[in-house]
């Protein structure tokens, strides 16, 4: 653990991966460091070089490395639902094996130009798997803050990374404070959602939907995703607005959003009609090895996911972790994917919503957004 390291208070910092779980986890798509990335690295970490040199060697980085994720069609799945021309983005192929890395490297390289020389965020496990690699690739200290209560088991990778790691009392929400407290103390970049980078994760999620039209040629009839704070569900809405706004586009696809069982704020909203987001009882929240990357009890950007389901006339359902599991599985075996159970809740969505009311023949894509070991 770097020496310099400051606990805020007095919790207790973690500097060995000794804790273990049976939790489904993401796993990283890279196994090491690729030999073209580790070359940009070697620029954009090094202070000798000049900062745009720095930035413009971490762009580089990005580009060749984050996103542009493969949109496949799922003909197999096709035959078992009857739901005819479906897709699924795999973002399983980003560095850390999620959608995550979308947002960190954004705010990785927003921190290298500003002249920050360490981020914090608050993570359940893949963002902060996510922000130490950016981080770390960008010669950034990262200090990630974790609940004590979550089962971490990529807690390895972030200290494998140089994070500095820190175990709070409570829930995720905690921990968000607790990074956001301690960025404003020790002038460090905050990384967390909801607070003065909403616009940029918006943007890099919104990346998600101008590839997808770049490889579809315009919107398809709707396009489904997990949901937990809604900032990635709230991004693709805004990279689709944006792309309808500009003509590129011909209609804004509906969004269909799905998460854990009465365990979201933006499901239990639109399901019951309400104008916003409303927190739910912390005491009633459950994480279980399959639903932690969905459940919290207050969603960060609920609202802005909210708007974009009723703006795009789309819908939202909720996933028991039954069939999370049964469509992590049918991925498996009926199309080769092996998937994070938690990232096939839109899906699941999308076709609980077929099955009740067939949907008519048209283009429909699923985003799945974290590789399964």
């Amino acid at each position: 653990m770097n020496p310099d390291m400051k606990s805020p208070r007095g919790e207790t910092p973690i500097d060995t991966p000794a804790l273990q779980s049976d939790f489904e986890h993401a796993e990283a798509a890279w196994t090491k460091v690729p030999a073209e990335a580790a070359a940009l690295r070697d620029i954009a970490a090094d202070e000798d070089y000049s900062l745009l040199e720095r930035v413009e060697a971490f762009e580089d980085l990005i580009d060749a490395e984050v996103g542009d994720t493969d949109l496949t069609r799922a003909r197999n799945i096709e035959r078992e639902t009857n739901l005819r021309q479906l897709f699924v983005k795999f973002e399983g192929g980003n560095p850390s094996g999620t959608q995550k890395d979308r947002i960190a490297f954004a705010q990785a390289k927003d921190a290298l130009r500003r002249g920050f020389d360490c981020m914090t965020l608050a993570t359940c496990g893949n963002y902060g798997a996510a922000t130490a690699l950016a981080a770390s690739l960008a010669g950034i200290r990262c200090v990630i803050y974790i609940p004590e209560e979550y089962h971490a088991r990529r807690l390895p990778e972030m200290t494998r990374y140089d994070a500095d790691v820190v175990r709070v009392p409570g829930g995720y929400e905690a921990a968000v404070d607790a990074a956001s407290d301690a960025a404003a103390r020790h002038d460090w970049y905050d990384a967390n959602p909801g607070g003065d980078n909403t616009a940029l994760q918006l943007q890099a999620y919104g990346e998600i939907a101008r590839e997808i039209y770049d490889d579809m040629g315009d919107a398809p009839a709707a396009i489904a995703a997990p949901v937990s704070n809604g900032t990635l569900l709230a991004g693709i809405f805004r990279g689709f607005q944006s792309l309808f706004r500009r003509g590129k586009t011909s209609r804004m696809p509906r969004l269909v959003a799905g998460s854990t069982y009465k365990q979201n704020p933006i499901i239990a909203a639109f399901l019951s009609g309400a104008e916003h987001c409303a927190d739910l009882d912390p005491a009633q929240i459950r994480e279980t090895g399959i639903n932690e990357p969905l459940v919290n009890w207050h969603a960060i950007d609920g609202d802005l996911a909210l708007a974009g389901l009723r703006a795009s006339g789309g819908w939202a359902d909720y996933a028991s972790d039954r069939a999370l599991s049964r469509y992590a599985r049918l991925l498996r075996d009926a199309q080769g994917l092996s998937v994070l159970p938690a990232s096939t809740a839109g899906l699941n969505a999308l076709l609980t919503g077929h099955a009740k009311t067939p949907l008519p023949g048209d283009r429909y894509v699923a985003i799945l957004t974290g590789r399964r070991v």
